[in-house]
């Protein structure tokens, strides 16, 4: 049976069971996100707990049965031993899903892993779908959900990012408020005792504010199911496995009770049902940007740069990973020749190195002549730091160039720190990658020529 998931992403109200008045706690960290984070959640919330009349100047309820409103979401964070007795008493309220915050089940032992089992076997023939347990929780940007205890709401984007780890996650939304790095949905699902991974596949592919989905997984239950919702979908998905190693898989066992399997099944797997693979957590955002803001590649990439050893550096990279460079034609080179903006020592060739002393004018006819001919696919512009870079111009050169070839992706890369940053904020606002490092723009590319 397919469960429903709107409740859980967009509840109208949220019961958190076992909000506390402690501070540095779970109960008390999940309470004050949804009603004093940052955004504060759009809709009602309701503390419960036997113990309290009030939580930070909202009434407090014994029980979700002492809840007159309609809840259409339970966050529980209670101990392990009273949640069985919690999800009774939320599928009497008819609740419309269920976050279990609370450890101690599979991930600890058998009895833990029987008392999952009992639980998702009473909500799912309720109906009702559970996230968890033994997770950080759900954010949603888009109706500023924080119904989780992570430090902080991240930026709206378009990235959806579903891990297995909750502790990752708040390592990354902490990164993301500093990198301007967005996200529509955020989900740990912990032990996925009810919902794996696929389970939210369909949810986010219609999903408007989510362009690509990003995974961290450590295992799955049933690959078959997975294979299938990930063929299914149109928007690309790219994934980090843990448990590439013996020892990997070992810890995996101990962190979410998860059977990990062994990484070569997973490759295969993955490349079956058109999953993009990511070697570390920088390279599965760094890709998922680029998925977000950029077109698929289409046929062979140009290099322009004004160094040219970072050019010959592009190229390895390229080439390592199977990114095709285009052959710059003679009527190309005529183009370029005849705007009288290159140097006479310009390369000719691709790469484009168009010299040390390149102002923003001459990246502009560089990157407007490569991107009006049909054999060229995309570009990776590279600019470093002279003393007579024009950073902000040549930003804008990309930025308006991208807009005039639309389907054409275009990756940058400004080396530098200080001074470029001005230009770098340009090409964020602008949705135009720029990575500071060569390889990552080619892995990047790579990406685009590889997704859906």
């Amino acid at each position: 049976m397919t469960l429903n998931l709107e409740k859980l992403f967009n509840p109208k109200s949220v019961a958190v069971i076992g909000a506390s008045r402690k501070r540095n706690t779970v109960g008390h960290g999940l309470f004050r996100n949804l009603v004093f984070g940052s955004r504060p959640f759009k809709g009602r919330v309701f503390p419960v707990n036997p113990n309290a009349i009030s939580i930070l100047g909202l009434k407090c309820y014994r029980t979700i049965l002492d809840v007159k409103d309609n809840v259409d979401l339970a966050v529980i964070a209670v101990r392990a031993a009273i949640v069985p007795e919690i999800v009774n008493q939320c599928v009497k309220k008819k609740v419309g899903a269920i976050i279990i915050i609370s450890a101690g089940f599979g991930e600890l032992s058998v009895r833990g892993k029987k008392m999952e089992d009992e639980m998702s076997g009473v909500l799912r023939r309720a109906g009702i779908p559970m996230l968890g347990p033994n997770c950080l929780g759900i954010i949603r940007t888009a109706n500023n959900l924080n119904a989780s205890f992570a430090p902080v709401m991240p930026p709206a984007g378009s990235v959806a990012f579903i891990s297995q780890s909750g502790a990752l996650i708040d390592s990354v939304v902490d990164w993301s408020v500093g990198a301007r790095y967005g996200f529509s949905v955020v989900v740990s699902y912990g032990n996925k005792a009810m919902l794996d991974v696929d389970d939210f596949f369909d949810y986010l592919d219609k999903d408007k504010n989510t362009k690509v989905i990003a995974l961290y997984i450590e295992g799955v239950n049933d690959g078959g199911k997975f294979i299938k919702a990930a063929k299914k979908i149109k928007k690309p998905i790219i994934a980090l496995k843990a448990g590439r190693s013996e020892q990997g898989i070992k810890a995996i066992g101990s962190h979410t009770g998860t059977l990990a399997g062994q990484y070569e099944i997973y490759k295969a797997a993955f490349k079956q049902s058109g999953v993009l693979l990511a070697d570390t957590v920088e390279e599965l955002f760094n890709n998922a940007k680029s998925l977000a803001c950029l077109p698929k590649l289409k046929g062979g990439v140009g290099i322009i740069t004004n160094g040219g050893g970072c050019g010959v550096l592009a190229a390895d990279y390229c080439s390592e990973l199977g990114v095709p460079l285009v052959k710059i034609k003679k009527s190309t080179l005529k183009k370029l020749d005849c705007s009288g903006k290159m140097h006479p020592a310009y390369s000719r060739a691709n790469p484009l190195d168009i010299v040390g002393d390149a102002l923003a004018e001459r990246y502009k006819t560089a990157i407007n002549v490569l991107l009006s001919e049909k054999y060229v696919g995309g570009l990776i512009v590279v600019q470093t730091l002279q003393s007579n870079t024009e950073s902000e111009k040549d930003a804008l050169a990309v930025i308006k160039a991208r807009k005039k070839y639309p389907t054409k992706p275009v990756i940058c890369v400004f080396m530098g720190g200080k001074f470029i940053q001005k230009a770098v904020n340009l090409l964020n606002k602008a949705g135009i990658p720029n990575y500071g490092d060569l390889k990552k723009a080619a892995l990047a590319m790579k990406a685009l020529s590889n997704s859906y």
